[in-house]
């Protein structure tokens, strides 16, 4: 290797011996020698007009391809851009590396004291990411990386953030050995021991009735073929957490949506057995308590996870199983097929059937909507157009309050990983980079996002990106021109007590409080920046547009205009403010 290597370069090519094709951050020259290395190893670099949507474009790039999401920052104020993308991308379990530039050794850690474009990027992050270092050596940085890597493998995904100076990565750096993954970390699927598996098979064989509750962890692990056998297996229906919606066709008369959320209720109290595959039970999944969950002593809890804290953090498990979702359910299989004489499976049939009435009777309610009148359209026909328009394996991301929960209840996801948002932290704006990111992973699939007027202002800029980088996201603006999930709740909670506001709500007291958002031509924004515009006030003009859309091949935007008054009664708000309160059971 040539005496003339920099630190940029040496990170670079430990990236490309990762297998990385594609990573975003916007260009500057504190790290000058990392990423024009990174593009000379054949990576492309993608490059929004916002650091924390480079970080968003890695999380769903990872989600969506099962590979390394890469993101860098400069130092300073790129560093500070990228942390709300930092504190999303880790809480919803996205494998992503960031990589961050910071001023020259000597006078940072701790900051000498007035240092241009200086605070504690370590420090700071630390707290919000899976794990944070700094480099102060040259010598130090390969060894550092290969840590930071290690530790994107390891349990579950997350943020893991390596900052190195300015002058480490573009002054000179000793010349090594790039070693391959191989070398320094596990680069197979932790397999859980084999009689904790036949423990599970035991359990799960002699239920009465067997349930299977899926999280993300069905997809880091690529497991959807094997949880959809070991479900048939069974004859055990297959619920699954916000972030793991999806794993399994919904059409498929074992999959419990998690919108019908009584027929998930009624499900949970009925099964005597749970395996729990790759989720936290967190508080969307009432954290496993009851009412909405069986009580403890009334189910047997199997959980299987790849990361040990996880294991009967918020319900204790009568079975925990540390491994991949996917090793352990090619085990099972196995397993089972030895008992399959002795399931009860006519039984399971039976219960099942009279459970699923819950779905069906749901779902005809929920489709009542469809048929009001529509101009402007009701928030459902957005979604269920869209569903009709485009194709079963299309990725789908929801951004915003309201428009998320229309979006979600009217649309059935028909095909695995195909869905993006942030459901655990719920953060507007994250889908447009969501959308750039899934884009950028399946450059041969259609991707849209149903996306609230509100969640869309944080960050419109990116259109042009989708233009220059020719990603063809379509994007539908759903415009109420309020931030309608805080308007409904202002108008329910202000209401007992509005004779306190005559100031604040106005002199009949009817009003609200900074919810109403003025007009934003969003086709004209987009035509503004080298994308299609169209607008849409029924389901047959959406149709329309979103067929010229699809026709042309590049980025459009759709303003979809919409009832204001019914967009705030979003279907499910009384189980989502519910779901804010600890569950009164065990």
């Amino acid at each position: 290797m040539s005496s003339n290597t920099t630190g940029g370069q040496i990170i670079a090519r430990m990236l490309k011996a990762e297998g990385v094709k594609k990573f975003f951050g916007i260009v500057d020259g504190t790290y000058l020698q990392l990423f024009a290395h990174c593009v000379e190893e054949g990576m492309e670099m993608i490059t929004p007009r916002h650091e924390a949507v480079a970080a968003h474009m890695a999380g769903a790039y990872a989600r969506m391809s099962g590979k390394l999401g890469v993101c860098i920052a400069s130092n300073g104020p790129g560093v500070a851009n990228m942390l709300a993308g930092v504190a999303v991308e880790n809480t919803e379990g996205n494998r992503v590396l960031l990589i961050t530039s910071s001023r020259r050794t000597g006078i940072t850690y701790p900051d000498r004291g007035g240092a241009y474009q200086c605070f504690d990027q370590v420090g700071v992050i630390r707290h919000m990411a899976k794990w944070s270092a700094a480099c102060a050596y040259a010598e130090r940085i390969p060894e550092l990386m290969r840590t930071a890597l290690r530790k994107c493998y390891e349990g579950r995904p997350g943020v893991v953030h390596l900052d190195v100076p300015e002058n480490l990565i573009n002054g000179p750096c000793p010349a090594v050995p790039i070693l391959m993954p191989e070398q320094y970390r596990n680069t197979h699927p932790l397999a859980p021991l084999p009689e904790l598996v036949t423990r599970a098979a035991d359990l799960l064989a002699n239920a009465r009735l067997p349930m299977i509750h899926a999280g993300s962890g069905i997809i880091h692990a690529q497991a959807f073929a094997e949880l959809r056998e070991v479900a048939e297996l069974l004859h055990a229906p297959v619920s699954t957490s916000w972030s793991g919606r999806g794993v399994l066709d919904e059409r498929h008369p074992l999959a419990w949506p998690m919108v019908h959320i009584e027929a998930n209720n009624a499900l949970r109290n009925s099964a005597d057995v749970c395996l729990c595959l790759g989720s936290d039970m967190g508080e969307t999944d009432w954290w496993g308590k009851a009412p909405y969950w069986a009580k403890t002593a009334d189910q047997t809890f199997i959980q299987v996870d790849i990361d040990e804290e996880r294991l009967a953090r918020n319900r204790p498990g009568n079975l925990v199983i540390m491994g991949d979702a996917g090793l352990f359910l090619q085990m099972l299989m196995d397993e089972l097929r030895k008992r399959s004489s002795a399931m009860d499976l006519a039984g399971r049939e039976t219960r099942v059937a009279e459970l699923a009435v819950t779905i069906a009777e749901d779902r005809a309610k929920l489709d009542e909507m469809l048929a009001l009148p529509a101009e402007p359209m009701i928030t459902c026909h957005v979604p269920h157009i869209c569903r009709q328009v485009f194709d079963d394996d299309a990725v789908v991301v929801f951004d915003g309050g309201n428009t998320a929960v229309w979006g979600n209840f009217y649309t059935a996801l028909l095909a695995p990983n195909t869905q993006l948002g942030t459901p655990h932290m719920g953060h507007l704006g994250a889908g447009v980079g969501q959308a750039l990111g899934a884009a950028a992973a399946r450059p041969d699939k259609q991707v849209y996002c149903i996306i609230g007027d509100g969640a869309m202002g944080f960050n419109m800029q990116e259109i042009e990106t989708a233009v220059r980088h020719n990603l063809k996201v379509i994007y539908l603006v759903v415009a109420d021109k309020a931030w309608g999930m805080v308007k409904i709740n202002q108008m329910f909670a202000l209401d007992p007590v509005k004779e306190m506001f005559a100031t604040a709500l106005g002199p009949d007291r009817t009003g609200t409080i900074n919810t109403d958002l003025g007009e934003i031509a969003w086709d004209r924004l987009a035509e503004a920046m080298g994308a299609v515009g169209a607008r849409a006030d029924s389901p047959e003009t959406l149709r329309t547009a979103l067929d010229q859309a699809l026709a042309v091949d590049k980025c459009a935007v759709i303003y979809c205009q919409v009832n204001p008054e019914a967009h705030m009664m979003a279907p499910g708000l009384i189980y989502f403010k519910a779901m804010h309160q600890e569950p009164s059971g065990e």
